[in-house]
């Protein structure tokens, strides 16, 4: 069982910064898909960013240029730098696990953050 711990969250003013932070415990790190979604009021949840075992990541085009997605090397924490934030990036962030082994798929999500920018 994969257990995710979000920190980080809070509330800022536009072209300000915050950084996510999500670690997780238990599973096979090194098969990790992680990454991070958001989901605002009234809308529903999208991806932000994701980062495969290997580091390679890719981005929802809303925020590209501003945010970026990284891990640590043995995998298991993962962290978002929103930098230049904007009032429509206010959301819950969720952090997600994504793995497959012997051929069953597992996903986890993390309790959620609130991330609020005022203009």
């Amino acid at each position: 069982q994969v257990q995710l711990v979000e920190s980080g969250g809070g509330l800022v003013q536009a072209g300000e910064s915050l950084r996510l932070s999500c670690a997780a415990s238990g599973g096979p790190f090194g098969l990790y898909l992680m990454g991070w979604y958001r989901q605002a009021p009234g809308k529903e949840r999208e991806v932000v960013a994701t980062i495969t075992s290997d580091s390679t990541a890719n981005y929802a085009d809303s925020v590209k240029g501003r945010f970026t997605i990284s891990r640590e090397r043995r995998g298991n924490t993962v962290y978002l730098q929103m930098n230049s934030l904007k009032p429509e990036d206010t959301a819950i962030y969720y952090c997600n696990v994504f793995y497959t082994s012997w051929g069953r798929n597992y996903e986890y999500w993390g309790q959620g953050t609130q991330v609020t920018v005022s203009s």
